[in-house]
C-alpha cells in the first residue's frame, strides 16, 4: 500500500515536469501562453486532471494487481505554436521537451542505483521514480494525439494525409492502445530502465 501511494504521489509530480518542460520550452521559443496562465509550476494542483491523474492511474494500478505499468495524463500545458520563433521545428520542440524530462530522470534514477544505491533502502524509491520517468517518457512517444508523439510525427511529415484520420479517432485509438499495446510498452520500459540501472 505504501508503494503505491508513493507510485501515485511521484506519478503527478513527474506529470507536472512533464507539462512544466512543454511549456518551459515554449517560452523559450517565444510563445508566453503557459506563464501567462501560471502553467509553468511543478505544483501538481495546477496540472491536475481528475480522470487521467487520478482515477485513471488507479485503474491501471488495479487492473496490474498493482504492478504496473501506470498510465496517466495531465491537462495540456497551453502552447501556441503560432507565437514561435521557429515556426518549422518549434512544434517539435516542444513536444518533445516533456518526454526528454522523463527520460532524463529515469536515466538519473537508474545511474544512482547502478552505482549507489543496489544495496540501500532507497533501491526501491528510486526504481519507481525511474520506472515512472520512463513509461511516461516512451508512452507520451506513441503517435496517437493527444500525446506527444503525434506532435513531433506531424512535424515531420506536415503533410501527412493520415492526420485528420488520427485527430478524428485518437480516443479510441489511444483507448485501445492502453488496453492492448501495454503488453508492449511494460517489457520495454523495464527492460530499458533495468539496462541502465545494470539489474
Amino acid at each position: 500500500m505504501l508503494e503505491i501511494i508513493f507510485s501515485i504521489i511521484v506519478l503527478l509530480f513527474s506529470i507536472s515536469l512533464h507539462e512544466t518542460a512543454h511549456g518551459f520550452v515554449a517560452y523559450k521559443l517565444g510563445d508566453p501562453t503557459a506563464k501567462e496562465e501560471g502553467r509553468l509550476s511543478l505544483n501538481p494542483l495546477k496540472h491536475l486532471d481528475l480522470i487521467g491523474s487520478l482515477i485513471f492511474p488507479l485503474m491501471t494500478l488495479i487492473l496490474t494487481l498493482g504492478k504496473g505499468p501506470i498510465f496517466g495524463w495531465a491537462k495540456p500545458v497551453p502552447i501556441n505554436p503560432y507565437n514561435f520563433r521557429d515556426q518549422r521545428w518549434g512544434q517539435l520542440k516542444s513536444a518533445f521537451a516533456g518526454p526528454a524530462i522523463n527520460f532524463l530522470v529515469a536515466i538519473i534514477s537508474g545511474l544512482l542505483i547502478r552505482f549507489f544505491l543496489s544495496t540501500s533502502v532507497l533501491l526501491v524509491p528510486a526504481a519507481i521514480i525511474g520506472l515512472i520517468n520512463m513509461t511516461l517518457a516512451i508512452f507520451n512517444l506513441v503517435p496517437i494525439p493527444p500525446l506527444d508523439g503525434s506532435h513531433i510525427l506531424f512535424s515531420f511529415f506536415p503533410k501527412l494525409k493520415a492526420e485528420s484520420f488520427f485527430r478524428n479517432y485518437s480516443f479510441i485509438l489511444l483507448f485501445l492502445f492502453i488496453f492492448f499495446g501495454s503488453n508492449f510498452i511494460g517489457p520495454l520500459v523495464s527492460r530499458t530502465f533495468y539496462f541502465i540501472a545494470g539489474f
